[in-house]
């Protein structure tokens, strides 16, 4: 991804390994400020899962395999890192596919670190193809609507959801993003919006009230967003506000289509109600920049991820190409290097 640091230019990474180190461009700070989150230790990147220095599904899978690669370099208990990693976010599927990944190759005698390495990459062109694929759907002068971030920063280079945009803009077409602010968090208004500015591609940001007017008001033309787990069903889970967005782009016959590799389907998951939902601290729900917005006295609910049935999913968005919900158990099965 290209991020410009002091008026350069330059191109990184989401989250990569240096030495023994995993580091991260810390998400947090994003766009106040530029900094760099070092993780020295197993639990250190457990915690920026969890603290969401990291976040995005497939970011925290590359994640967690720089995780079990560095403890097996500092000689760790592998099985304690694995449980550590492992609790750190619930929802996102990535985590567990990168963790038992792992665990096979060491077990089976592999180079750890030229395994984590490996399954990075492999990550990478999946978002090429990503993009590559989600390209053809993009005609010129297309308005997107995203929601929530499914960047380079949920990835690692160029995203799930912003890598047609990305592949779009590349190929000259003309593109236009509405960006969805997505509370709690606001990863929309922060950073998505932040990505989009840095790569020079035309934007807005909305409230996350106001996707449905500007759909009926006929300025939507596409609506692309990421996932979290998918079900084998086509049911799929993503931040929250998701399924109302879906909701509004069926009712108002606006293509929805979700970006995503194959390791964000979880084959043990029939459908979406087994897919669990993280619930996290009502503070992100009552604060904005640590100042209360709520009333003292006054409690929230802030479940993380909804989930969208697949009857609202006009196509997956994958490295095989664009699959319907139904396509989806058929491909599973061929793993990750469709065999």
């Amino acid at each position: 991804m290209q991020i410009i640091i002091n008026g350069q230019k330059k191109d990184i990474v989401s989250v990569w390994m240096d030495g023994e180190n995993v580091v991260f461009l810390d998400q947090r700070k994003i766009p106040d400020s530029i900094e760099f989150y070092v993780a020295r230790d197993y639990n250190d990147v457990a915690f920026a899962i969890k603290d969401m220095v990291v976040r995005g599904a497939p970011a925290i899978g590359v994640s967690a395999a720089y995780g079990m690669a560095q403890a097996t370099l500092q000689k760790k208990d592998l099985n304690e890192a694995y449980n550590v990693i492992s609790k750190s976010r619930p929802t996102a599927y990535d985590l567990f596919y990168a963790l038992n990944y792992m665990m096979k190759n060491i077990k089976e005698g592999k180079d750890a670190v030229k395994s984590a390495l490996e399954y990075a990459n492999m990550i990478r062109n999946k978002e090429y193809k990503i993009g590559e694929y989600g390209d053809k759907l993009i005609k010129d002068g297309m308005r997107i609507l995203t929601h929530c971030n499914a960047g380079a920063l949920a990835v690692l280079d160029l995203g799930t959801a912003l890598a047609p945009i990305r592949i779009a803009k590349k190929n000259g077409k003309k593109v236009f993003v509405w960006v969805d602010e997505t509370r709690p968090r606001l990863q929309g208004a922060k950073l998505t919006a932040w990505e989009l500015l840095m790569e020079g591609i035309d934007h807005k940001i909305i409230a996350d009230n106001a996707a449905g007017y500007i759909m009926k008001k006929g300025m939507v033309d596409i609506v692309i967003v990421g996932a979290d787990r998918i079900a084998i069903n086509g049911d799929f889970a993503n931040k929250i506000g998701t399924y109302e967005k879906a909701v509004l782009a069926h009712e108002n016959e606006i293509p929805f289509f979700v970006a995503a590799p194959i390791s964000t389907i979880d084959p043990n998951i029939k459908n979406g109600d087994e897919i669990p939902i993280e619930l996290r601290d009502e503070k992100e729900v009552l604060y904005i920049n640590d100042k209360r917005i709520g009333p003292v006295g006054s409690n929230a609910y802030n479940p993380a991820f909804d989930v969208t049935p697949s009857k609202y999913v006009t196509g997956f968005i994958t490295e095989f190409g664009i699959l319907r919900p139904e396509d989806l158990k058929e491909v599973i099965k061929y793993g990750e290097e469709g065999k």
